[in-house]
């Protein structure tokens, strides 16, 4: 403890105790620690390399997956990812928060990025930032106010929280996240609903409706159900549904501002053999004055395949765009008629603690003979008569 000479004569005058001076002083880091009680730091660096077979640079700016831009045939510091929060306590009305913020050149897909979306190394984006409010309802209402990630889709923001490194066309297409109030309440357990209303349907902050008037809102719903321990081997198998209607953003709308509903379907299913599980996802994406835009896909999950800490999984999917005018992540709306049969094999061994280490093949192929498949840049244009595309990668993710 470190105290002048004034307080020390007052002191040693009697006027003051040393016990006083010394709760004096320490009160200050006890408002402190008081402050950051609770509180949570966590976060992870992701890095990639890229060998795309057969092309010259692989996915390019503006082509195909934006996570995969601008990465063929090289090595990449995809993103680092960094989370403050505050999770909710047992009180009745317990409050928390969670900040999300990304790092690096994967941060401009979520389209919030400060200074900009170009997709540079030096892009920061907000991926997540929300209040968290318990309501004493029930058995308990949890409502998030800010921006929190999509309530639809089979995959998430963070890829080393998916089965594959690379992401589903169904996830590229978006939305990623949402700017509003969601709550969500869990009935039972065997299922659990989420309700919320958001600003626009599409990814992005501070966006309003194409007319910017109060009724121009997103909704949102979905319901998770869980199978119980009576079900035999099917026990823990769960089905998701859950539906974004709303208009977006006239800039990010293409100008159409259209009407779009984000339809989801999905379920995770054990098998008799505990080393397997499946799963699948339906993806509708309805727009007005477009069709729709459809994805199909199957997932398998194999652990303890003979060698130990090896687990192997598959994606398989059918993504039908019927010449809607919906960007396909970054190619141009003239050229995103794309029909496209995706295989993905991902193998991830664990070799350091806390490394996730994943080697991953990709197959991309084009149903409608190389008009629009994403990544055929050998002539520096889409398609160019090319209906099959590959990627060898290898992902290694630090978490902390």
């Amino acid at each position: 403890m470190k105290v002048n000479q004034w307080t020390m004569g007052l002191a040693a005058a009697g006027v003051i105790s040393f016990g006083a001076v010394a709760q004096a002083e320490e009160k200050p880091a006890n408002q402190l620690l008081t402050a950051v009680s609770g509180t949570q730091i966590s976060g992870y660096v992701s890095t990639s390399v890229h060998w795309n077979p057969g092309q010259s640079t692989g996915f390019a700016a503006g082509q195909g997956s934006s996570y995969l831009a601008r990465k063929g045939d090289g090595f990449n510091l995809d993103v680092i990812q960094l989370t403050i929060q505050k999770p909710l306590d047992e009180g009745e009305w317990s409050a928390g928060y969670l900040a999300e913020i990304w790092m690096g050149p994967d941060a401009a897909v979520l389209g919030n990025t400060l200074g900009g979306g170009a997709s540079t190394a030096g892009n920061i984006s907000l991926a997540q930032g929300y209040i968290a409010l318990n309501v004493p309802v029930g058995n308990g209402l949890t409502v998030k106010v800010g921006t929190f990630n999509t309530i639809v889709g089979y995959e998430g923001n963070n890829s080393a929280d998916n089965p594959n490194y690379s992401r589903s066309y169904a996830y590229t297409v978006g939305p990623f996240q949402h700017e509003g109030i969601l709550a969500s309440y869990k009935v039972n357990d065997a299922m659990s609903i989420q309700a919320g209303i958001a600003n626009v349907q599409n990814t992005g902050l501070g966006l309003r409706g194409a007319n910017n008037v109060q009724s121009q809102k997103t909704y949102m719903a979905g319901v998770s159900l869980t199978a119980p321990d009576s079900w035999g081997f099917l026990k823990g198998a769960v089905l998701n549904a859950g539906v974004v209607d709303g208009q977006q953003n006239t800039a990010a709308g293409s100008g159409l501002a259209a009407d779009t509903q984000n339809i989801h379907v999905s379920a995770t299913v054990p098998t008799p053999w505990e080393s397997i599980k499946t799963g699948a996802a339906l993806d509708i994406i309805r727009r007005d004055r477009a069709a729709d835009t459809t994805s199909i896909a199957l997932y398998t999950s194999f652990n303890n395949v003979g060698i130990e800490k090896l687990k192997l999984n598959t994606r398989v999917e059918y993504f039908d765009s019927n010449g809607s005018g919906l960007a396909l992540g970054g190619v141009a709306a003239s050229a995103a008629g794309a029909e496209i049969l995706a295989t993905t094999i991902t193998a991830d061994y664990q070799l350091w603690a806390n490394v996730l280490s994943r080697l991953e093949y990709r197959w991309d192929h084009d149903c409608s003979a190389g008009r629009s498949l994403p990544g055929n840049v050998n002539s520096g244009a889409v398609g160019v008569g090319n209906n099959n595309a590959h990627l060898v990668a290898l992902s290694l993710v630090y978490k902390f």
